[in-house]
């Protein structure tokens, strides 16, 4: 599903933020990335998405070799990763129903697939009812969920989150985490980077540490195990 093969990072400030990583993540995981700032987990997931080009080694992506992709291919890579941020990105100008459907949109879906699929995904992240609000009338958590769900409506075999819990306090974090677990066991490969050392703990799935570009530990049930 995902598999780094010798993948080397450098850039032109002199910075090695990957260094010789090997690491293949198979299809319905659930990973975190974790390790201390300047680890190498931006990069990673940058990696992932095409974001930045490795400087040596291979990533593969869904049975496909992203490290040559053309430019022009990116974006269908990028249809088979959703990816959730910290600070939500929501369009504020657009209902949470018309933030959802954008994505959609994007790819050419019809519109009766799109009146079919939005409340259904908005019942799965927990926002029935919440279809005619604006970002600004919902609080972080359900401004999350509704990132939650623009990411997965075109139902990508991967999601990327990327510190989807940093803006929420314990409450509401562990309240996005079940719905990342859900998503997870109806078979998204679900890979997340993540300071959250409680989360980690108690989810007990796979983790992966970097250091200094590095894989410092790769455990199948695992724990934190920084001290920040």
């Amino acid at each position: 599903m995902i598999e780094f093969q010798n993948v080397s990072k450098k850039y032109d400030n002199g910075v090695q933020a990957l260094d010789r990583v090997n690491v293949k993540i198979d299809k319905g995981e659930f990973v975190f990335i974790v390790g201390p700032s300047g680890a190498g987990k931006s990069t990673f997931i940058k990696a992932v998405l095409k974001e930045v080009n490795v400087t040596t080694g291979n990533v593969v992506v869904d049975d496909m070799d992203i490290t040559k992709l053309h430019r022009r291919r990116v974006p269908y890579l990028r249809r088979k990763v959703g990816v959730v941020f910290q600070d939500f990105r929501l369009l504020p100008n657009k209902t949470v129903y018309e933030n959802i459907a954008f994505a959609m949109e994007i790819t050419g879906t019809p519109h009766r697939n799109i009146r079919k699929q939005v409340p259904m995904i908005l019942a799965l992240v927990g926002l029935t009812g919440k279809g005619n609000f604006y970002p600004n009338q919902l609080s972080g958590g359900e401004q999350q969920r509704v990132s939650i769900a623009r990411s997965i409506i075109n139902n990508p075999p991967i999601l990327i989150a990327d510190e989807p819990t940093g803006n929420l306090d314990p409450d509401t974090s562990w309240e996005i985490m079940k719905v990342l677990r859900t998503i997870n066991r109806r078979g998204t490969t679900i890979l997340m980077a993540t300071h959250d050392r409680e989360i980690v703990d108690i989810m007990k799935k796979r983790v992966i540490a970097l250091e200094n570009g590095q894989i410092a530990r790769d455990d199948k049930v695992g724990v934190y195990g920084y001290d920040d």
